[in-house]
Order: C-alpha cells, then sequence, then structure tokens
C-alpha cells in the first residue's frame, strides 16, 4: 500500500528536521569520499567541479578536474584563457556548451564583481550556465548559505525520504523537493548537509539498489516503512533516441587533412570535426558523398568506404559511415574549413564521435 502523499504544503516537523540533520552529517563526516574539490571552499573549484558532475560520474569527473585546475588554477587565468585552450582542456567529457558557458560566466564575474564569484542568489543566477542547482551548491559549499541544491541525487534520496510519488521530470516537483529541502538544512553546515544529501544518493540511496540497512536516516523514511523504496522516484520515460545515418568526410591532400569547425548552434556547436553529411533515405554513402561535393562545388575522387560505426547522444543516434575522397585540382573551400598535417590533427578539441571516426582511421591519442 501506498503511503499518504506529501502536500507541497506540508510542515516538516523540528524534530523529523534536526534528526535527519544530526544522523545524516554524523554519518557524512565519517563516511564522505576524499574529493579534490572538497579541499577547500574555494567558488571557483567548486563551481568547476559542480559543472564538471552535470550528467557525468564522479571517477571520470576527477582526472579532468585535476588537469583543468593545472591548467587554469585560478578564476582568472580561466577568464584570460581562449577558446581552443578550454575546449581542448574539456575534451572528453562531453556537453561542450557546459564548458563555455562556464568560459562566459567567469568572464562576466572578472568584469562586472572584480574576479569574486557572488554570494548573493539573484546575481549569481544571473551567469550564463548557472541554474538553480548550480547556484545553491555554490552558495552553500563556498559560502555556506542555507539554500537548497537539487540534482539527481537529492531528488532521489527526498522523494524515498518522503514517499513523493510525483514525476520527478516536471519542474513542479523540483520545486516541491527544494521547498522539503529548504525546511530540513541547517544555517550551520549548509554546505556539508547538501553534500550529504548527494552522498548518501550516490553511495546509500542508490538508483536500483538502496542499501536501506546502511543508511543512516532510515528511522525517517517513509519509502522504507512502507517497503516502497524501490518504486521511487517516478519519472516518466524519456523518448528513445532518434536514428541518423551520416557520412563522414576523410578527405586528403598529401599529408593533410581537411576537418571542419561546426555552427555555432545546434548539435556539438562550435567543434572541430569532419565535414558530416546527413544521409537520404534509401543513399548509399558515396552518393551522398558525391551529393554534397556538387552541392559544395568541389571536385574529388571517391575512394570509398572506409568504416562505420555508431555513436549515441542523448537525444540521437548517429549510424557513421567514414568515406575517404582525394581532390583532384587546386579550389577553393567553405571558410569553416581547415587543412591540417596528421602530425597536428590531435592539437584540436574533437567530441567523441569524431575522436571514433580517427580511430577508424588508425589515429589514436597516445
Amino acid at each position: 500500500m501506498k503511503p499518504t502523499k506529501m502536500s507541497s504544503a506540508e510542515e516538516i516537523t523540528a524534530e523529523v528536521s534536526e534528526g535527519i540533520q544530526q544522523d545524516l552529517l554524523t554519518w557524512y563526516d565519517t563516511a564522505k569520499r576524499d574529493l579534490p574539490w572538497r579541499q577547500n571552499q574555494d567558488p571557483y573549484r567548486i563551481w568547476v567541479s559542480e559543472i564538471m558532475l552535470q550528467q557525468t560520474r564522479v571517477d571520470t569527473v576527477i582526472p579532468y578536474f585535476e588537469n583543468f585546475l593545472s591548467q587554469f588554477p585560478t578564476l582568472e587565468a580561466l577568464a584570460s584563457a581562449s577558446d581552443g585552450e578550454v575546449v581542448k582542456a574539456w575534451e572528453g567529457l562531453g556537453y561542450y556548451s557546459r564548458v563555455r558557458n562556464l568560459h562566459t560566466a567567469v568572464k562576466e564575474v572578472m568584469a562586472e564583481y572584480g574576479g569574486v564569484v557572488p554570494q548573493e542568489l539573484p546575481a549569481i543566477s544571473k551567469l550564463k550556465g548557472v541554474g538553480p542547482y548550480t547556484a545553491g551548491a555554490i552558495l552553500s559549499i563556498a559560502y555556506n548559505k542555507s539554500i537548497p541544491a537539487v540534482d539527481g541525487n537529492v531528488m532521489r534520496v527526498f522523494t524515498r525520504l518522503f514517499a513523493l510519488y510525483d514525476d520527478i521530470a516536471k519542474v513542479s516537483t523540483r520545486k516541491k523537493i527544494e521547498q522539503l529541502v529548504a525546511q530540513v538544512i541547517p544555517s550551520e553546515r549548509a554546505g556539508d548537509f547538501n553534500q550529504a544529501v548527494m552522498e548518501l544518493g550516490a553511495m546509500i540511496c542508490t538508483p536500483s539498489s538502496p542499501q536501506c540497512l546502511l543508511c543512516p536516516v532510515q528511522a525517517y523514511c517513509r519509502g522504507f516503512a512502507h517497503n516502497v523504496e524501490r518504486d521511487l522516484p517516478v519519472k516518466k520515460k524519456a523518448k528513445p533516441p532518434v536514428h541518423v545515418s551520416v557520412v563522414m568526410v576523410w578527405l586528403t591532400r598529401g599529408d593533410q587533412i581537411l576537418i571542419e569547425k561546426r555552427p555555432d548552434t545546434g548539435l556539438l556547436a562550435g567543434m572541430w570535426g569532419l565535414p558530416t553529411i546527413e544521409r537520404q533515405e534509401g543513399e548509399v554513402a558515396e552518393a551522398t558523398l558525391a551529393r554534397a561535393l556538387s552541392e559544395w562545388g568541389l571536385e574529388a575522387v571517391i575512394s570509398g568506404v572506409k568504416g562505420q560505426f555508431e555513436h549515441v547522444f542523448s537525444h540521437r543516434r548517429w549510424m557513421s559511415t567514414v568515406v575517404a575522397a582525394t581532390p583532384q585540382v587546386e579550389q577553393s573551400y567553405p571558410s569553416r574549413w581547415m587543412w591540417v598535417t596528421k602530425e597536428r590533427l590531435l592539437e584540436y578539441a574533437y567530441p567523441k564521435v569524431y575522436q571514433k571516426a580517427f580511430q577508424v582511421m588508425g589515429i589514436n591519442r597516445k
């Protein structure tokens, strides 16, 4: 039997609130992981880590975080770096709009706030790429502000803790959980509390196999009390990715390879890659390239298919075919294209889908 649903107006008693605070923080003090962004309360380091951790696992982030901070140890260093340097340091983490927004935002901090990350919610929320979660994380962890930081882990913990059957994909559910966290978060250890809830979700209150017998706040958990913890959270299933067939062009002249900078908007915006064309239904890969060459006004001899692979983005799946060709005459190329030698090819930053194409052609990172 499902427990009674909690309304958005329901109050958490002081006894329950204090009990959750005390038991959770006691557990966190002994069980928290030793992570590089927890070494101090530098808002810049915390900001970088939180942006990296969006949609990326902790174990994956750690080496990227350490490398990024070694290149850009301060907010000022990142603000003064070029777009190419910043994107290259991010290469492999994906979702590149995150780092471009971060780069823009730190420049805003330098220009408008004297290089000091804002300490108030309205100001920090105006920065590029800083949403409610990131703002709450920075303000609570760096400045100990009692502001909720609700990510996927926190939503999972609180839907189970208070037996919420609301769809966590809805904005209204996130706001409800923010209201609940706001009632529980302690003023004296706000940052630790937010991190403790996240840690609980990552280590104990996991998506498919919650370790309820080890949970420090089991005594307050409605989901556990009613044996419905595995039914929560409720989330509407996402639509499956759309399948798209594309041809990637491996165009060479001598020891040079042609690469393309993608448009500033859309999928993989502003990233380097190979010229890529969407295949029409029933069209063979060589015919796709021949059609594209005609549209571009270029002449080249097509030497054939070199390999195929799949790559899944969040909303689409590319069925990719690499086709090689060689231009036969001197001609002009689109301004977004550039010839580079094989030795310099990997000096530029590429999303994983194009790194896979390079592997097809026998070019691998050292």
